[in-house]
């Protein structure tokens, strides 16, 4: 006769939970492991065609025999197009450029034992997935610092292939920290490089879907109407708290066009739209704005409240000084009602060679 198991069906269930969340950890773990084992290995091929002269000793036809080879040695195994090998190629060049970052990497495969990865570049790099890379390749060119801001920035936000295509072709690496802002004498040091670097200029409202007039009411209610793209744009960290948010200021009322809390800054950040091109007398409200939220809003351990100016468009010696005679730590931006193609489409859309070239691919 089995035993009643009734009075400790509690505990049970505890730890039959544990047991279950214990094996989706392991599963993660084990994917982690051999996305990077797949990774180096594809370093090690590109490094090998680079360093061995592949091309120069067996000509360029050499990519598609060893494609056809590689398939057939490994029937089972996916990822020895031409296409890829060539994208492997261009994974070792892109990143070869930071050979500090890799001192212990070239022989890995090759030994039982696992070095450790070289700082946080080098950790991050082989972290992604391969699919994610080389969209980055694409993007980046030979542009490593680029490349590698957008590999960060998906390790540490977690973006699916599509956000990150999303924000290369919205050009985050131009736009992000660019901000005219007063904020190295108006924060602690430890807060304004963070303070910058959450701003972005310009910033893209295309998801709002306006076209024609507009007006500060209106484009405000497509923003809040499409609150989570908002969010994404204004990056990891936002949380909404308010719109027309009220402040009782003495004895009048004011109503803050935009209000959000900043949970790595531990801040307030007070939004100000302005369709409008940029004027001095913007930043006095602002300020203001800013100061009444630190006497009604701040709590003890918050940290002092920003303020950020969207306008739409700005002369930037103006804002430059506007800022200068402010005591307020604030940041001011323009934004973009269009998608911000690249200003460089020259090469975007293939040759009918290049066509070709993918389809002998397959």
């Amino acid at each position: 006769m089995s035993r009643n198991i009734s009075v400790i069906d509690s505990e049970y269930k505890q730890w039959l939970k544990e047991l279950s969340v214990r094996y989706r950890h392991c599963q993660i773990k084990a994917a982690i492991k051999v996305n990077q084992e797949k990774l180096l290995f594809n370093w090690l091929l590109g490094r090998d065609i680079v360093e061995m002269h592949i091309e120069e000793r067996w000509g360029e036809s050499v990519i598609m025999q060893l494609s056809n080879d590689l398939k057939h040695e490994l029937p089972n195994v996916e990822g020895f197009s031409k296409s890829n090998i060539y994208y492997c190629k261009k994974f070792y060049l892109l990143y070869n450029q930071e050979t500090e970052i890799f001192p212990q990497l070239v022989g890995k495969l090759e030994s039982e034992k696992t070095p450790q990865l070289v700082g946080k570049i080098g950790s991050d790099l082989f972290s992604i997935p391969w699919g994610h890379h080389r969209y980055i390749i694409d993007k980046c060119g030979s542009d490593v610092g680029k490349a590698l801001f957008f590999v960060h920035k998906t390790v540490e936000n977690g973006w699916s292939r599509a956000m990150l295509l999303n924000f290369l072709d919205t050009n985050l690496y131009e736009r992000e920290g660019k901000a005219i802002n007063n904020f190295e004498v108006t924060l602690p040091d430890a807060m304004s490089g963070l303070a910058k670097e959450i701003t972005k200029d310009p910033y893209n409202f295309a998801f709002a879907e306006i076209r024609g007039e507009y007006n500060e009411s209106l484009l405000k209610k497509a923003l809040l109407s499409n609150i989570t793209d908002f969010l994404i744009e204004l990056g990891t960290g936002f949380a909404y708290v308010g719109k027309e948010y009220r402040l009782q200021i003495g004895e009048t009322e004011n109503f803050i066009d935009l209000l959000f809390y900043h949970l790595q800054l531990r801040c307030y950040v007070v939004i100000e739209v302005k369709v409008e091109k940029f004027s001095p007398g913007d930043i006095g409200q602002l300020s203001t704005y800013v100061v009444a939220c630190n006497h009604i809003l701040k709590r003890p351990d918050d940290n002092p409240t920003i303020g950020l100016l969207v306008c739409k468009s700005k002369d930037n010696t103006i804002a430059q000084y506007s800022l200068e005679g402010s005591s307020q730590p604030i940041g001011i931006s323009e934004f973009e009602l269009e998608k911000l193609y690249p200003t460089k489409v020259e090469g975007m859309i293939p040759t009918i060679g290049e066509i070709e070239a993918q389809l002998n691919d397959y």
